[in-house]
């Protein structure tokens, strides 16, 4: 492993007690990095918004920030970062504000960071294996059919609300169905 860039402090390079009280999920995650070099979470839509997916084990494995995608169908989110993370196996680096042409067949994606603060609310499962920030997450940005970027003119309205700018602090970002998820609820009516 490279050693220009931080220590891992996950529960695989240190001892924080014994690994049977894992719960099933958590073990899961550490046999999958063990075996793979990365887990891939999927997170389902449901009430509360879009589904979403992320990796655990980039970083331990392969001191690659972890990778995020929101918005599609959890299994296809699960191919494309399982496909993503081959590519980081194969030597071909992820990186903020980079462009990637070998993921989808027409489009490219975008990778942001992803602010600090949004970590609790999505990654939970990482934060456990880590456990405790900071370590790098990026978002795997899409676009819409026009191959427009959420930050683009012209980015088609329909998909809005699938992606959320977690390269934004949740401050900045865009009232909607992912600012909700992290702003505390605002006084009751009579």
């Amino acid at each position: 492993m490279p050693t220009d860039k931080p220590e891992c402090r996950c529960i695989l390079c240190h001892d924080y007690g014994d690994r049977n009280e894992l719960d099933l999920m958590d073990q899961h995650t550490v046999e999958h990095v063990q075996t793979r070099g990365w887990s891939v979470k999927m997170i389902p839509e449901d009430d509360h918004g879009p589904g979403f997916a992320y990796t655990v084990g980039l970083w331990h494995t392969h001191r690659s920030p972890e990778l995020a995608m929101f918005g599609l169908d959890v299994h296809l989110m699960h191919e494309l970062l399982n496909d993503l993370g081959d590519e980081i196996a194969a030597g071909r680096p992820a990186q903020a504000d980079q462009e990637r042409h070998d993921l989808l067949d027409r489009y490219p994606v975008v990778l942001k960071n992803v602010d600090l603060k949004w970590y609790r609310e999505f990654f939970g499962r990482a934060i456990s294996f880590y456990h405790h920030p900071p370590f790098p997450i990026l978002e795997v940005v899409w676009p819409d059919r026009e191959g427009h970027f959420p930050w683009n003119t012209g980015y088609d309205e329909q998909y809005r609300e699938l992606q959320p700018h977690l390269w934004l602090k949740p401050e900045d970002h865009p009232i909607g169905v992912w600012t909700q998820l992290i702003q505390p609820p605002g006084p009751v009516a009579p």
